[in-house]
C-alpha cells in the first residue's frame, strides 16, 4: 500500500486499519482525504490477505467533519466545480459501503457532519459512550446531502428528520438509541469490545462474508422479492459447490474448525 498524505494504512495480520490522520484538526476531511479514502478502500478490495477493515481516527477525535479551509474554498466554486467535489464525496461513502470486506468504524471524541457518513457507510459502527455526534449541516444553511442515504439506512426516515433538521448534539447512548451506531461502550471497554467483534468475524468464511455483503446489498437496494426468489437460490447453490463452502460444511459435519479459523 502506498504512503498517503491524510490517512494511514496499517496491516495487522488479516486486519487492515485505515487511520484518518490529521489529528491537529481532529481529522477534518478535505478533497485530498476524500480521494485517498477512495483509493485506499479500492486497494483493500484487491488484497486477499486482508479479511476485515477497521476505520478509526488518530488523536482526540474520529472526525470533525469538513475542513474549514476546504469549505471556504468550496463556497467560492462554481456550480459545476461544486458538483464535481460533491460527487467525489458521494463516491467516497459508496466505496466504503460497497467494500468487499467487513468494515468497522471505531468512533471516539467527535463525529460531526460528514463524519457520520463515514461511520454510517461501514457495516458496523461502535463508539466510546462519551463521543459527541451531530448532523449539523442545517445550522450553517446547508444539508447533509451526500451522507443522507447511509445515515437514513441506519436510523430510518423519522430518526433522520429529528437528527438532520435540528442538528443537535447527542452522545453515544442516544446515538445507539437512534441506531446511528451499533453500540455505545464505556471507554475502558472500548478497544477490547471492538476486537472481540473482529475475532468473531474471523470465524466466518472470508468469501462467504463477501458474498453475504453482496446479498444484503442486492436485497436492500436492487431486487424485488420476485427477483430475489431466483437470485438467492442461485447464490446458495454456487456457494455450496465452492471450495470454501465445501470446506465449511465438511468441518461442520466432522465437528472441527474450518481451515480459515486460526
Amino acid at each position: 500500500m502506498k504512503t498517503f498524505q491524510t490517512i494511514e494504512f496499517e496491516q495487522k495480520a488479516d486486519l487492515g486499519i485505515v487511520w484518518l490522520n490529521r489529528p491537529k484538526i481532529h481529522n477534518a476531511f478535505n478533497e485530498v482525504m476524500i480521494s485517498e479514502l477512495i483509493e485506499c478502500f479500492e486497494a483493500v478490495n484487491q488484497m486477499d490477505d486482508i479479511r476485515i477493515v477497521l476505520l478509526r481516527g488518530r488523536g482526540k477525535s474520529f472526525c470533525a467533519g469538513a475542513d474549514l479551509n476546504w469549505m471556504r474554498d468550496v463556497a467560492k466554486y462554481s456550480y459545476e466545480d461544486n458538483y464535481k467535489e460533491s460527487l467525489n464525496l458521494s463516491k467516497c461513502f459508496y466505496t466504503i459501503y460497497t467494500c468487499k470486506k467487513p468494515t468497522i468504524a471505531m468512533v471516539h471524541g467527535a463525529a460531526i457532519g460528514g463524519a457520520n457518513g463515514l461511520l454510517a457507510s461501514c457495516d458496523f459502527a461502535y463508539a466510546d459512550e462519551n463521543t459527541v455526534f451531530s448532523l449539523s449541516e442545517v445550522n450553517i444553511g446547508v444539508v447533509p446531502a451526500c451522507i443522507s442515504p447511509y445515515v437514513t439506512k441506519r436510523v430510518g426516515e423519522y430518526g433522520s428528520r429529528e437528527l438532520m433538521l435540528t442538528g443537535r448534539r447527542i452522545k453515544g447512548k442516544e446515538a445507539e438509541h437512534h441506531r446511528l451506531i451499533n453500540k455505545s461502550i464505556p471507554g475502558y471497554e472500548f478497544e477490547d469490545y471492538v476486537y472481540s467483534v473482529i475475532d468473531l468475524l474471523r470465524t466466518s468464511g472470508p468469501r462467504a462474508m463477501s458474498h453475504c455483503k453482496n446479498l444484503i446489498f442486492n436485497i436492500a437496494n436492487k431486487e424485488t422479492l420476485e427477483q430475489a426468489l431466483e437470485s438467492t437460490a442461485r447464490m446458495i447453490a454456487e456457494i455450496r459447490a465452492s471450495e470454501e463452502g465445501q470446506e465449511g460444511m465438511a468441518a461442520f459435519l466432522e465437528k472441527r474448525k474450518p481451515k480459515w479459523v486460526g
